[in-house]
């Protein structure tokens, strides 16, 4: 009978199967039966035959008429698929999963198609170009084997396990975001908070900083799964975060179509953030009594890429009618996003500081003073997702004689004040984002800031 409910669990047609039991290649040469005659074996062919028959019926009666069978009590066929593009790696899989975190290997019980010769290697974190801080990320393996040869399960989960690295360049806020917890939340929201986290690379300083974030995305403590000496198994699986932009989410090639506005919506909602527009302010009783004065973030950054005059640039916001204040970014990440969170303009040099533009209400408007030689890295890093979170963009594009680079290298290259970094992305980073500092045009500066009054007056 369990020869039958296999027939039945895996929907094989009783016929198929017997030719392929029963092929001439194979034993069954009736004609050849234990030395019978030709007139026995040919009546021996026929009782075969009849046989055949009757079982083939018997079994097309059961499949078409038994009642389906609880899924339950199937046993799992593991599958695993390929997700990965050009930001990062991922595997997705299902099945019998164990996991041993001290041994970095993941083993896929199976005794059905998966080839147990084969295994695949993976580095759980989203910036797969990078070769230099992917080789400084834990690699896991993947490994199908046979049920008998898996390690008994010390744990087992009935809830699925996202497998991801905290490492990398994760503790610079930028990072923590593009290649972290947006690709988290867009791996993991479909489970709607039942889901385990299993990180590689955890730090216990970077999981307390985003404590409130993790558990916004999971009920259950992380797992330092790169400590972990026992045989964790669980159901599915997925090995890496799903990544397809920079500080963004591309929602044509999402699951559930999630876009980066499902992401800032789901902070406002787990640091209990209060605005959800800027046009709060005209309907919020706290602000009508009051009038209110549009408010203006300077984000200050101590060490490269200075705004040399903030404090003219401060006070020329002032002058214009804002409510002004100049802020280097840092701290609990609450306290960061319920400050960012009561402006309505953001205004920055390009760097990790802007990141914290997540935390706006819709239609605030985010200006980045843009350095010298940064255009593209200011275009894909924080232009494309500001209109993606459905912020208003301004850019201010820094000329040769606000840049310190003027000083500097104006007597190179024919006094252009040119340099030339085609020598690679070190070079390039020493001399544009290292050691550059800006000093911007007020009178210039000024229509920036005027036109940002304009939009979030509109």
């Amino acid at each position: 009978m369990s020869s039958i409910l296999d027939l039945l669990r895996y929907r094989i047609h009783p016929l198929h199967c017997f030719e392929v039991l029963c092929r001439p290649s194979s034993h069954c040469d009736f004609g050849a039966v234990n030395g019978l005659g030709p007139q026995n074996a040919d009546e021996h062919r026929r009782n075969q035959q009849t046989t055949t028959i009757i079982v083939a019926l018997i079994l097309t009666f059961l499949l078409l008429f038994v009642p389906d069978i609880d899924a339950d009590e199937i046993p799992p066929n593991p599958i695993l698929r390929n997700l990965s593009n050009s930001r990062s790696q991922v595997y997705e899989m299902s099945g019998d999963l164990r996991i041993h975190g001290n041994s970095s290997t993941i083993l896929i019980a199976s005794t059905h198609a998966l080839d147990c010769t084969t295994s695949w290697t993976i580095r759980p974190y989203a910036r797969k170009g990078d070769k230099a801080v992917m080789g400084k990320v834990r690699t896991f393996k993947i490994v199908p084997q046979p049920p008998h040869a898996t390690p008994h399960c010390t744990q087992n989960f009935s809830v699925p396990a996202v497998v991801f690295s905290a490492g990398g360049y994760a503790g610079n806020p930028f990072h923590d975001f593009t290649d972290v917890l947006i690709p988290l939340f867009l791996t993991s929201r479909e489970f709607n908070r039942t889901v385990l986290f299993l990180v590689a690379n955890k730090r216990s300083w970077w999981t307390s900083k985003y404590k409130v974030l993790l558990e916004g995305l999971s009920k259950f403590d992380v797992i330092d799964i790169d400590n972990e000496n026992q045989v964790l198994c669980f159901p599915r699986m997925i090995v890496g975060l799903k990544a397809n932009k920079e500080l963004s989410i591309d929602p044509s090639e999402s699951p559930h179509n999630y876009s980066l506005t499902d992401f800032t919506k789901f902070l406002r909602s787990t640091y209990s953030l209060e605005r959800e527009t800027t046009y709060d302010c005209i309907h919020n009783h706290k602000y009508r009594s009051t009038r209110r004065r549009p408010r203006l973030l300077i984000v200050s950054r101590k060490k490269t890429r200075h705004l040399v005059n903030e404090g003219e640039v401060a006070n020329l916001g002032r002058s214009l009618g804002f409510d002004v204040v100049v802020k280097e970014m840092g701290g609990q990440v609450s306290s960061v996003a319920r400050l960012v969170n009561s402006f309505d303009v953001m205004v920055g040099v390009h760097g990790a500081g802007l990141t914290n533009m997540v935390f706006l209400p819709e239609n605030a408007v985010v200006i980045q003073i843009v350095p010298l030689g940064v255009d593209f890295l200011a275009k894909y890093y924080f232009q494309l997702p500001a209109k993606d979170m459905k912020l208003k963009y301004l850019e201010y594009k820094v000329r040769l004689n606000e840049s310190s680079l003027w000083a500097k290298y104006r007597g190179a290259a024919g006094g252009h004040g040119v340099v030339d970094y085609g020598k690679g992305w070190h070079d390039f980073r020493s001399v544009y984002l290292d050691n550059q500092d800006v000093n911007v045009d007020l009178g210039r500066f000024r229509g920036t800031l005027l036109k940002a009054l304009e939009l979030i007056r509109s």
